[in-house]
């Protein structure tokens, strides 16, 4: 327990006593990979329980004043996810917080939450289920009293390359010439017999794992966060996402999704485009798919975004809209 002479002592406030050594305005001052418990609401109605790094920032408008006052940002943001779910109303709420203990130096406030939302996925074929992880972020912006929301995720598909397949199908057709190619009569069986030898599928396409980065700016909202909403329609899109519980019969089943969706890497870029411009919450959007090529020692890689104006651009790297400012 602290003693009556700690509370009471002067301490010395340089960042409020001494004036700036340079004037100037800056965009964004805070902290950012603060770790902080938090739960999260999402839109099937469940409560996940995560870990977090935050990043909470406002901007200086007098070009005077020495610094901010980080203490209080950290205290808003333990206060708000202690007491509340995270969700759009408690970002709003917390942005608020931020802008109000800094009355006077700043007048635009933003928080960035990066967890990881874990949840349960069911098998392609057989009756088990397991645990899938995905990374989430969730950024929050007020400035001029207007809120804007974006949220970002990843999710992890596999990729067969198009042309690999069809350069396996011409060997495998060239070994069936060799094989039966004099016979006057092929006898069914005897073909089928030899289809599941090594030497009747000589050759195979290359696959890889591969990723979607996702950031969509959605419609200014008090709903739930469309997290599982989200991840189904990229999944959906993609048609060959990553599984958890595996057993003969799934990878099976897998190999079949893989034969069917062949794709480039410019392929996954129109699928996942095609399926955010559907969404009427998605105002904006960037996305990079990357095929992690296992024929080449480089990625493959294709980036879309919706085309707005003012919007995302297609950048080397993720951006970040904050504001009217973007960070990559």
């Amino acid at each position: 327990m602290k003693s009556p002479q700690t509370i009471l002592r002067d301490m010395p406030d340089i960042a409020k006593e001494i004036s700036a050594e340079v004037a100037g305005n800056l965009d964004w001052v805070g902290m950012n990979e603060i770790e902080m418990p938090v739960r999260i609401e999402d839109d099937a109605g469940n409560l996940i329980q995560s870990t977090a790094l935050v990043t909470a920032y406002v901007n200086m408008t007098d070009p005077s004043v020495r610094g901010i006052h980080m203490s209080r940002l950290y205290l808003h943001l333990d206060n708000a996810f202690s007491e509340r779910a995270l969700n759009p109303c408690t970002l709003r709420r917390l942005l608020r917080s931020f802008l109000d203990s800094h009355e006077g130096l700043s007048d635009r406030a933003l928080v960035r939450v990066d967890f990881d939302y874990v949840t349960r996925r069911p098998a392609l074929a057989s009756d088990n289920v397991g645990w899938r992880r995905y990374p989430v972020s969730m950024i929050g912006v007020l400035e001029n009293g207007e809120f804007s929301l974006e949220m970002g995720l990843e999710v992890l598909y596999s990729s067969t390359c198009p042309c690999s397949a069809a350069l396996s199908r011409q060997l495998i057709q060239e070994a069936f010439s060799r094989r039966f190619g004099d016979a006057e009569s092929v006898d069914a069986a005897q073909v089928s017999e030899w289809l599941s030898s090594e030497e009747g599928v000589p050759a195979t396409p290359h696959s890889q794992r591969s990723a979607a980065e996702i950031r969509v700016r959605l419609m200014p909202t008090f709903d739930l966060f469309p997290i599982v909403e989200l991840i189904d329609a990229v999944e959906d899109a993609l048609k060959t996402p990553v599984q958890a519980t595996v057993k003969r019969e799934d990878e099976q089943a897998f190999a079949l999704l893989n034969g069917q969706n062949l794709m480039f890497c410019e392929d996954a870029g129109r699928r996942v485009q095609a399926a955010l411009n559907a969404d009427e919450r998605v105002l904006d959007f960037w996305a990079r798919c990357t095929h992690y090529e296992s024929l080449h020692p480089h990625n493959a890689v294709s980036v879309v975004t919706k085309g707005v104006d003012g919007g995302y651009v297609a950048g080397a790297g993720a951006p970040v809209r904050l504001g009217n400012h973007r960070e990559s």
